[in-house]
């Protein structure tokens, strides 16, 4: 893997283990030789583990959309910056340049950041890995709700298999390395199986 996208909250929320952990994230970037993909801010978690890639001599990119944030919230010493026209250039250009996916705490644009890759893998229109930095178990009631999800028929029990979680952010990204696409093969007359 040589890239990363990194979704997660433009706020670093009330528990400090959430910046602890996307910090310790964004070093282990930098020492596996892994570049950063994010959404290009300065502020919350994101700003975190782009600030530790950078200072631990790892490389981070940026990706926003032209005028829909304000300057003052850019990280403006990263090592590459794109620019796209709006969210849905910018959602597509990150899953492009990326080799994989996490997501530390955020919220609902984090959330959907997550689910989109999610539904993609689930449809067999990407491979990548998927994980999710379970700093303080945060993301415990998402990953029972998916699992409910399941549980009560709404996806195969084996598309479980395609979010990868730890709350070790050197865990997460060794699942991630060895992480093999399931395959799906589903068709559309299958779905009644399901």
């Amino acid at each position: 893997m040589n890239r990363i996208c990194v979704y997660s909250g433009s706020n670093l929320g009330n528990n400090p283990e959430y910046k602890e952990s996307a910090a310790r994230l964004g070093k282990i970037l930098a020492m596996e030789k892994i570049e950063l993909v994010y959404g290009g801010s300065r502020v919350g978690l994101m700003g975190e583990v782009a600030r530790e890639v950078l200072i631990s001599g790892g490389r981070a990119i940026g990706v926003m959309p032209k005028n829909l944030f304000p300057a003052d919230i850019i990280k403006s010493d990263l090592t590459e910056f794109i620019w796209t026209q709006d969210m849905r250039e910018r959602k597509k250009t990150m899953e492009e340049i990326s080799d994989g996916f996490i997501a530390l705490p955020g919220g609902v644009g984090t959330y959907e950041e997550l689910f989109e890759m999610l539904s993609f893998a689930q449809l067999g229109i990407h491979k990548k890995p998927i994980g999710v930095l379970n700093a303080a178990h945060f993301f415990d009631p998402l990953l029972d709700m998916i699992k409910k999800t399941a549980d009560a028929g709404f996806m195969r029990q084996s598309n479980l298999s395609l979010l990868l979680e730890d709350e070790d952010p050197k865990k997460l990204l060794d699942k991630m390395k060895s992480f093999q696409a399931p395959e799906l093969g589903m068709k559309w007359k299958q779905l009644e199986e399901v």
